[in-house]
């Protein structure tokens, strides 16, 4: 149902933060400039929708299990209605045999060329409900590049908008992406382009953003199921960046300090999450949210770079591809609910 699916929640609470960061934190946000990452965002994913896959994986995605099914009994000697034959049959016989063969099997699996007749679904309408519901992925990526990426001009934010939606169609391995989009959007940016920054202290360290991020996180992960990631995420960090305190004889305000992040938080909470480009498998998520950790606290206490947490996800990334190899599990599928994923049924992939 459309109540039950988290990306609505992402949306409602990343609009949320986007307006509480502009009317709290006096952020000189431009909202010509959010507007176009918007509809760079949307318009990317609908025409990518449109374009990708090819239009026989397409028709092979539209088709029922039953149908599938159905087929497969039409195919069957059985039903072809071809009686026994001899163990020499003669010239003529033979000639029937595949021509009876050859006509069952025309009329029986229509081209995959063709556009198939649907007498309940219409392959059109099947394909815009598919666009119309991956322009909520679309969306909460145009919402994140709004909280986290700064700009100057159009192009830029048009450039890493839609670069952000591509990296999904692009980067696949067996048709799940593997970079985090909005992710993958602000690294281009700030590789390719001139303009581009991130500030991660833009929201402060006050304790109730911490309250209020952890709060609507641990709705949408309690929904979407992968509250481990966070936990571990979370966890290795903290232990490192406690050691490095007692190493260095500060005291624990510092610590909190370091930790009570707004933009960490949302990493966190909301990022390092995302249930279709992480690992499948739960003890594959807990090594890679581990290894992340590691990654940021050394980037950002050796190499003192501050957006250590952003670097880190786009370099670990691919090791995805590995722990899904390594420990398969059934996919996470938006049409379906954590706690049926969880129990590992299959699901069908979606962008």
């Amino acid at each position: 149902m459309l109540k039950q699916d988290p990306r609505n929640y992402q949306i409602l609470f990343l609009s949320l933060f986007l307006i509480l960061g502009i009317g709290t934190r006096d952020w000189t946000l431009r909202p010509d400039l959010i507007l176009v990452v918007m509809l760079t965002c949307l318009l990317t994913q609908w025409l990518a929708v449109s374009l990708y896959p090819n239009p026989k994986e397409k028709i092979l995605n539209l088709l029922s299990e039953k149908e599938k099914r159905n087929w497969q009994k039409k195919l069957t000697l059985e039903s072809l209605n071809i009686k026994s034959c001899t163990l020499q049959p003669s010239p003529q016989s033979l000639e029937v045999y595949c021509h009876q063969l050859t006509h069952s099997i025309q009329s029986s699996v229509p081209s995959l060329t063709q556009e198939p007749i649907y007498p309940e679904n219409d392959q059109s309408g099947l394909v815009r409900f598919a666009q119309a519901t991956s322009l909520k992925s679309a969306m909460i990526t145009a919402l994140s590049l709004s909280l986290l990426l700064r700009a100057d001009h159009y192009t830029t934010m048009i450039f890493a908008g839609s670069l952000a939606i591509l990296s999904k169609f692009l980067f696949q391995v067996e048709r799940k992406h593997f970079f985090n989009p909005a992710n993958f959007g602000i690294i281009a940016a700030l590789i390719l382009t001139n303009d581009a920054w991130v500030s991660p202290g833009q929201w402060g360290e006050e304790g109730w953003y911490a309250l209020l991020f952890a709060g609507t996180g641990g709705l949408v992960l309690k929904r979407v199921g992968r509250w481990d990631t966070t936990v571990a995420f979370l966890g290795a960090y903290t232990l490192l960046e406690a050691i490095r305190n007692l190493w260095l004889g500060w005291t624990w305000d510092v610590f909190c300090h370091r930790l009570m992040s707004g933009s960490l938080l949302l990493f966190a909470l909301f990022m390092v999450t995302d249930p279709r480009s992480i690992p499948n498998a739960r003890i594959s998520r807990v090594i890679w949210a581990v290894c992340i950790a590691i990654l940021t606290f050394t980037l950002r206490n050796q190499f003192f770079i501050s957006t250590a947490v952003f670097w880190a996800l786009f370099a670990l990334a691919p090791l995805t591809i590995l722990l899904d190899w390594f420990w398969s599990f059934s996919r996470f599928s938006w049409a379906d609910n954590s706690s049926t994923n969880e129990m590992g049924l299959v699901s069908q992939p979606q962008n």
